[in-house]
Order: C-alpha cells, then structure tokens, then sequence
C-alpha cells in the first residue's frame, strides 16, 4: 500500500488517519496483502476481475467494505488486475459510522452495500464510473458523512484523548498513568473503551507497542534484534517474541529474514 498525501476536510479530519492505495496490472499476478495488528479499522474500495478474498476464512469481499481491528494474523488475497484505495480511520471512528458494537468487528469485514437505510450502491456506482483517486476519496468522504449523520453517535472524548495518549507513547503508557489525567474510573474506561473501540485498553495498547516494534523492524531502525524489544517496552525478548508471533504467526527474526529476500 502507497500512502497518499491529501488534504482532509475538517469535519472528517477527526476521523480520518491516512489514506493508502495500491495497483497492480499484471495478468498473472497473485498478490497476498498480510493484515497485522495496528489499531486502525478502515474502509476500503476495491476493483478485481477475479476478487477479493479475507484469508484464512476464504471469505469473499465486497467492492466496498469497513474493516475492523485486527487481532489474529488475516490478509487479503488477489489474483490479476485490481486497483484499491483504503482509508483508514482512528480506532473509533467504525462506531460513528454504523453504531454496532464494534467487537463485531473484529477480524472481520462489514459489507457496506448491505445497509438499508443508505444508498451504498449509488456510491459504489459513483466509485466505479470515478478513474481519479482524489474523485474517488471525495466520494467515500461524502459517504462517511451521510453514516455519521444516520447513526449521531454520542462523542466521548474521554476515549478520544486515551486513545491519543496511547498512540503517543506506543503503547507504553501504564493504565493507572492514564486514569491520573482522565476523570474516569478503571471499570468505566474498559467498558467505554469496549463500547467504542471493541478492545479493552490494554489489548488496545498491547497492538500499539507491538506495531512498533514492527515498524523498527520493517525500517531496519535497530543494531540487534534484542533492541527492538526493550525500545518498544517488552519486559523481556521471550515477551516481544510471543507477543509478535501472536500478532503475525512469525518471530521477528523469520519476519525480518523475509523482509531481505
């Protein structure tokens, strides 16, 4: 995925944490994108002639879909010619939009041309008619709206600045560090967190601390892999490997051995 640089509206700039896409025009292609853990559900627009699948459910993807947190390792998969345009959202910005639990949501993908009380389809036709990226983001920009206005969500900007705190520290931030600059209590902030989020706060932080550590990886941001670890907060190596091979189905360093090659 390319990440794109556009200018977000104000009204959706709340919600929105960047937009990416991705083309490939080679007949015999056969493409697997792998899905880790990184806190951002999202939408996405996508165009194959020969589809979109969710693996390892084998599941068959619409044009237009949202996508939820990522716990298990998931990827999509795709044979020849497609084009796609992702944006992705911050962590509770799928319960503005549909107002389901998002727990739902969870390794797992909500088809948007199935909603009743929304034209999705005119959307999805304006999509396909669209060769322009900008057209196209503007278009599920105005899509965003019309769900967001819908479902009128009541904001809680408690959650919203929690969230906040933990991407900033990478998920390093102690719960009881968090609850000190917020007026709540732990048993509230886990059940308004599950609410909006579909994790608890620490499972929500435990992904950020390992995305991380797979972005020190990935950008060979590191001398010895033992370094990653404690950079991200793991207690111990045994710790960042069970939580990374928890998250990708790989130690780190098979994951980055493949990165090589």
């Amino acid at each position: 995925m390319v990440e794109i640089e556009f200018h977000i509206d104000e009204d959706l700039a709340p919600y929105v944490n960047c937009i990416m896409s991705g083309k490939n025009s080679n007949f015999n292609s056969h493409i697997n994108i792998p899905l880790y853990a990184d806190g951002y559900p999202g939408i996405m627009f996508q165009q194959s002639e020969k589809d979109f699948y969710l693996l390892p459910k084998k599941k068959k993807l619409s044009e237009l879909f949202l996508y939820g947190q990522t716990l298990d390792p998931i990827s999509l998969d795709v044979k020849g010619p497609h084009n796609y345009l992702v944006v992705q959202l911050y962590p509770f910005a799928s319960k503005y939009l549909l107002n389901i639990d998002p727990k739902l949501l969870n390794d797992e993908c909500f088809d948007l041309l199935q909603i009743k009380y929304i034209d999705t389809k005119n959307y999805q036709t304006q999509l396909r008619k669209s060769g322009s990226l900008i057209e196209q983001i503007e278009i599920i920009s105005n899509l965003m709206r019309e769900l967001i206005t819908s479902n009128k969500v009541n904001e809680n900007d408690n959650i919203q600045k929690a969230i906040t705190r933990i991407l900033h520290s990478k998920g390093q931030i102690k719960i009881k560090e968090l609850l000190k600059e917020l007026p709540l209590t732990e048993r509230t902030l886990e059940r308004n967190f599950k609410t909006y989020v579909g994790l608890s706060p620490k499972q929500f932080s435990k992904i950020i601390q390992f995305q991380s550590s797979l972005n020190q990886l990935t950008e060979s941001k590191f001398q010895k892999l033992t370094d990653i670890g404690f950079d991200s907060g793991f207690t111990d190596q045994s710790h960042f490997i069970r939580t990374f091979k928890s998250y990708t189905g790989q130690t780190p360093s098979f994951y980055y051995d493949n990165l090589k090659h």
